[in-house]
């Protein structure tokens, strides 16, 4: 069995003849016989049968020849990104002093008999402080509501004796809040404030109560995650899971000093019910139950030797567990010499290094990583890029991450298990899914790539060259898209909209938090195009507007269909034809600004195995962020800078 022939280019001889005469009708309109007789087809037929010879020659290189030509032009494939997330390790009990989880520590998945567990480490050290609650204090709302913040008032003595404290006014209003000062600052960790309320009913949803909880950091006041309200929104005697952010600072409220978390009560939105009454606390308690640390899907490998140093230049090592994950510490080299280990910094080419600097080339991909070159300068003399290791010295890396790839997009809750013991750790998990991995290029897109990189000469001037170096500086982005800004101080200027990858349910349902852009993505791909964009073009890099839709829908079931089946399959063909990653006609993302027909829902659902008549389609425009729906509508239109998210829909089946 031969092996199958790659083809870079599918244009034959007749191909190409047509191809010359095309052009030859376009240019010189004046030259009108083609047929074979003429001897300018002549010399087409001659000059196409040697372009056809080059062709076949050409699809007879491999992979491999093509991935050495890449990197002539500076070209190497991308290599997998990691997936990251955030992990919290609980503790069994509060503990009277702090716990530390060092940098490093690996958690996985459970391993099955058919799957291999994936394996996340956490990137930086984490210190679960104990704190207990030193103060309470209450500050009404601005009575004028012109800004003004009024100033909080101490209830910390009327708590101890017993009494009870009202946390809001008597008709709770917007702003009102109640505050609990903590003994000490606690970042990064999970604060649990075992609170006791009468039963009582104060008019609120205790599922969805108007609260939101906040944190006091250097910034300001920062929203926090609530991991469950036993309180139902303080209607009932019960536990309220706070996740502080990772800047939570000792600041002075109320006279005294301690770190802040409070409780706010939010305006009225149409969605949630406001209080009634206040609620009125009879007793409060703080203690530290965990703590979360961020964490990428890598194993952390040990240092290892690679190898002694020949003494010339240009020599490659490679490490033993490729591919290399980009961590929170750079990647580094070091020889072992006499007078101690000198280290070697990692850099993208050698363009600027000179003869004495330390520098090397790492291909995370491979693993491969590559000392300076010598080049024979024009005058016959050689010039040398980056220092060369001593002959006969050992070569070592340091501790490095290895792993990425779309298998590190694992689910809420999958991260369960703790790979090495912890003192005072009973247990692990991700409170949200993980996302932004991403496999390694292929040869295939390196090679679309490399024509682009050619033409854009790493200048961004037209759309395409914004949306090539913006995949350029983080190849973990699944779509981007250049549009002309077209309102408010940035009106002419450039948007570059970025789409990260986001792994989505059995269902086919993504998380709308998945798909929000880390800091740090953004701040890549800002520092790469604000370098190559024009002079004077003012640049926006930013998600772009996700536009809510829902659809609800009554289906009626063959005879032989299970009505249960039926709702399912509809719904994940829903979830993923209404998808910015994976919908659309073709698979490959709603496209930016088409808007959505309910006569394309009807086709979409009229597909589904088991469905005899779709008896009806509504569209609803919703707001993920705010849960806010719109009135009924056959058509659903959006910016040209926006795509279309699927919210909540609704399916009804009906038997035969």
């Amino acid at each position: 069995m031969s092996l199958p022939r790659p083809h870079l280019d599918d244009r034959r001889f007749q191909d190409l003849v047509d191809e010359a005469k095309r052009m030859v009708q376009q240019r010189c309109p004046e030259w009108t016989d083609h047929n074979v007789s003429d001897p300018g087809v002549t010399l087409i037929e001659t000059f196409a049968h040697m372009v056809d010879q080059l062709i076949y020659r050409l699809n007879r290189v491999p992979d491999k020849h093509h991935v050495a030509l890449l990197d002539l032009i500076g070209l190497r494939l991308f290599p997998p990104a990691a997936a990251r997330t955030d992990v919290t390790f609980w503790l069994s009990a509060p503990q009277p002093g702090p716990v530390a989880v060092r940098e490093g520590t690996e958690v996985a998945t459970v391993r099955s008999e058919t799957e291999q567990a994936v394996v996340f480490s956490t990137l930086r050290d984490l210190i679960v402080v104990p704190c207990e609650l030193a103060v309470l204090a209450v500050r009404p709302a601005d009575p004028r509501g012109q800004g003004a913040v009024p100033a909080a008032a101490d209830r910390t003595a009327e708590l101890a004796g017993g009494r009870g404290v009202a946390c809001f006014s008597d008709v709770p209003q917007p702003g009102d809040t109640v505050l609990f000062g903590l003994s000490t600052a606690v970042p990064s960790c999970v604060v649990a404030l075992r609170l006791a309320f009468p039963v009582a009913g104060h008019g609120i949803d205790p599922d969805d109560p108007p609260l939101v909880w906040e944190a006091r950091t250097a910034e300001g006041w920062t929203p926090c995650e609530v991991e469950r309200d036993g309180s139902g929104g303080f209607n009932r005697p019960g536990d309220v899971l706070v996740h502080v952010p990772e800047g939570h600072v000792a600041v002075a409220e109320a006279g005294r000093r301690a770190g802040w978390l409070r409780a706010r009560v939010l305006p009225p939105d149409g969605v949630r019910r406001p209080y009634s009454a206040s609620p009125r606390l009879l007793s409060a308690t703080a203690f530290t139950i965990g703590g979360t640390a961020p964490a990428a899907h890598a194993e952390r490998a040990a240092g290892e030797v690679l190898g002694l140093s020949e003494g010339v230049p240009g020599q490659v090592f490679a490490v033993a567990r490729p591919p290399v994950v980009a961590g929170r510490e750079p990647f580094t080299v070091e020889t072992l010499t006499a007078e101690g280990a000198q280290e070697w910094a990692e850099v993208g080419h050698f363009g600027d290094s000179g003869p004495g600097d330390h520098h090397v080339r790492l291909d995370r991909s491979s693993g491969e990583i590559a000392f300076g070159p010598a080049v024979r300068e024009p005058d016959g003399s050689l010039k040398q890029y980056g220092a060369v290791p001593p002959q006969g010295v050992p070569i070592r890396v340091r501790p490095y991450l290895t792993g990425g790839g779309r298998r590190g997009n694992v689910a809420r809750g999958a991260l369960s298990v703790l790979r090495s013991s912890i003192p005072y750790i009973a247990r692990v998990g991700n409170r949200a899914a993980a996302n932004g991995g991403v496999d390694g290029e292929d040869v295939e897109n390196a090679k679309l790539r490399g024509a682009l990189s050619l033409r854009s000469r790493e200048r961004a001037v037209t759309a395409e060259d914004y949306e090539y170096l913006a995949r350029q500086a983080a190849p973990e982005i699944a779509r981007v898209r250049c549009v002309a800004a077209e309102s408010g101080t940035d009106a002419g200027g450039v948007r570059v909209l970025l789409v990260p990858w986001a792994e989505a349910d059995t269902s086919g349902r993504l998380a709308f938090e998945g798909l929000a852009c880390p800091e740090e993505l953004v701040a890549r791909v800002v520092t790469r195009l604000d370098a190559q964009r024009a002079l004077g073009t003012r640049l926006v890099v930013e998600p772009p507007f996700y536009q809510g839709v829902t659809v609800v829908t009554t289906l009626r079931a063959t005879s032989s269909a299970s009505p249960a089946r039926v709702q399912q399959d509809a719904l994940t063909a829903l979830y993923r034809h209404l998808n910015p990653l994976t919908g659309g006609a073709d698979r490959a993302g709603w496209p930016f600004g088409r808007s959505v027909q309910s006569g394309e829902v009807f086709a979409v659902l009229q597909q589904v195995p088991g469905v005899e008549l779709v008896e009806g389609v509504k569209l609803f425009p919703a707001d993920p962020g705010s849960h806010r729906r719109g009135e009924p509508t056959d058509r659903v239109d959006l910016a040209a800078g926006a795509l279309v998210f699927s919210y909540d829909h609704q399916v009804r089946v009906t038997g035969a």
